[in-house]
């Protein structure tokens, strides 16, 4: 039938949506928190010492760093109070098992969610809970009401 490179993705839709893969259509018109978040989030290891961290992290510009394993994946988070510890390994000052979410869900969900839980930034991961990047509040609300501004400008013009 003329068709190259077709794939039989098993695991459905959601699935392909979650793992931050290309999608098309009208929908992808809609920022993503995976389009958002800041794929250049600086992570550390759990074996790494709170101070070797601190000085990458800060050296950076950065309040926040995500503890990953070798393969990506996320295993916690130092945010701003956990960097100002001295001295301990990163295993026993971090986050474990912080709240994550997938790159499919609009950024204006994820502005929403995150002002009434009062989190400043979120890690962004795929299904496998692989890192995408990490999803500032500020940068959500600028792009959800970025957003909302451009489809109300749209809806103006319409005939």
């Amino acid at each position: 039938m003329g068709f190259n490179d077709v794939y039989d993705y098993v695991d459905g839709k959601l699935d392909w949506l979650a793992a931050g893969l290309p999608t098309e259509g009208t929908n992808t018109l809609v920022p993503r928190a995976g389009d958002v978040a800041r794929s250049d989030a600086p992570t550390c290891r759990m074996d790494e010492t709170i101070d070797d961290v601190q000085e990458r992290v800060k050296a950076g510009g950065w309040d926040a760093c995500v503890v990953v394993n070798d393969e990506h994946v996320v295993m916690g988070l130092l945010r701003s109070k956990e960097l100002e510890e001295k001295g301990r390994p990163v295993e026993h000052v971090m986050r474990p098992g912080p709240s994550t979410f997938r790159p499919h869900v609009s950024i204006l969900e994820m502005a929403t969610f995150m002002r009434e839980h009062d989190l400043k930034n979120s890690p962004v991961t795929t299904s496998d809970g692989r890192l995408v990047g990490l999803l500032y509040r500020e940068d959500a609300e600028r792009e959800a009401h970025e957003s909302h501004s451009h489809d109300d400008h749209a809806a103006g013009d319409a005939p």
